[in-house]
């Protein structure tokens, strides 16, 4: 929570050390930040920030781990997907598989191969960046990188790893893939990551 203090710098235009922003462009200079609420899956800065016009506003940044999502598709064209709770809006989504970097130090397409065999118990030979992209730039620091998952094969979940929470309610579906796109131009899928990994996996084949 807020200690109702504000670290102020004004040196350099980069800013206090507590906020994790890099150097701003010309013109934009971070003069404050505070943490007014951390968890542990988020934090919440306020920053007060100069803009070329000279005003002094501020914006409240979620910090956040980034995620990594795969479109796994199968031997018959079919999209693995998991139809999983998301408590903010009080319903089932259609998602592709998907995980937080929250191992240090660990490799995203490695994150990925973990999640696809911890989510659907499945390996792909082969593992192919699609996407990374930033997924609100107005509020958090998130950023989700989106791999086409090929050659499936069974993989046992870990030993070490239990289904808890919204995952222990969680079902794989496998769909046409075809169909999943059609899906996202109906307003049947609509998770972010999930969209933008079917529709660019769509555009890679047109092309």
């Amino acid at each position: 929570m807020s200690d109702g203090t504000w670290s102020d710098d004004t040196s350099d235009g980069t800013g206090p050390a507590s906020s994790s922003v890099g150097p701003l462009p010309d013109g934009f200079d971070l003069v404050g930040s505070e943490t007014v609420f951390r968890s542990s899956f988020t934090t919440i800065r306020r920053d007060r920030i100069r803009m070329p016009d000279g005003d002094v506003t501020e914006r409240e940044i979620a910090e956040h781990l980034s995620a990594v999502g795969a479109v796994p598709l199968d031997a018959d064209d079919r999209v693995v997907l998991v139809r999983q709770y998301r408590h903010a809006f009080g319903r089932h989504y259609l998602e592709i598989p998907a995980g937080k970097l929250d191992v240090d130090g660990e490799d995203p397409a490695a994150a990925m191969r973990r999640e696809l065999a911890e989510e659907v118990e499945l390996a792909a030979a082969d593992l192919e960046t699609l996407v990374t992209f930033t997924n609100s730039a107005g509020w958090t620091t998130e950023q989700t990188t989106v791999y086409l998952a090929t050659g499936l094969s069974a993989e046992p979940r870990p030993d070490d790893f239990d289904l808890t929470h919204e995952e222990a309610d969680m079902e794989v579906v496998r769909i046409p893939l075809d169909e999943a796109v059609a899906m996202v131009h109906a307003g049947e899928i609509v998770d972010s990551k999930t969209v933008i990994g079917l529709l660019a996996v769509a555009d890679r084949r047109r092309r």
